[in-house]
């Protein structure tokens, strides 16, 4: 199933029309029309916006199935509590992103929205 197909199969799921992707997704409603009939292959950042504006993770776009699809070959992860109780800086930056992850879940959303936007100021520094 090409790229396009699948952005339109998902879209009409969800009862979502082309108008409603432009307005979530900030894309053109021409550009999104081309991408569904297979007339433009759009970019990685492109598809990430699809996937938001749909709501859905990105892997959905290219997995058909219904379930998560399987990822035997991964290292797992350990979670920020584990990382947590080492000792070293690694441990360190955990215990810190363990503490502003509780600070920032008590914030109210405007204050939440004006801290992420000024972290990305930031980083574009």
């Amino acid at each position: 199933m090409l790229i396009g197909q699948r952005i339109r199969q998902l879209r009409e799921q969800k009862g979502l029309s082309q108008g409603d992707i432009e307005k979530a997704s900030g894309l053109l409603r021409c550009y999104i029309s081309r991408v569904e009939h297979g007339h433009t292959v759009p970019s990685l950042e492109t598809l990430e916006r699809f996937a938001a504006a749909l709501d859905v993770p990105l892997y959905r776009l290219f997995y058909t199935g219904e379930d998560a699809p399987s990822t035997p070959h991964l290292t797992p992860r350990r979670s920020l509590e584990e990382l947590a109780d080492e000792s070293g800086p690694g441990g360190t930056e955990a215990r810190f992103l363990l503490k502003l992850k509780g600070l920032v879940g008590r914030m109210v959303d405007s204050d939440r929205a004006f801290l992420l936007d000024f972290a990305r100021k930031l980083a574009t520094r």
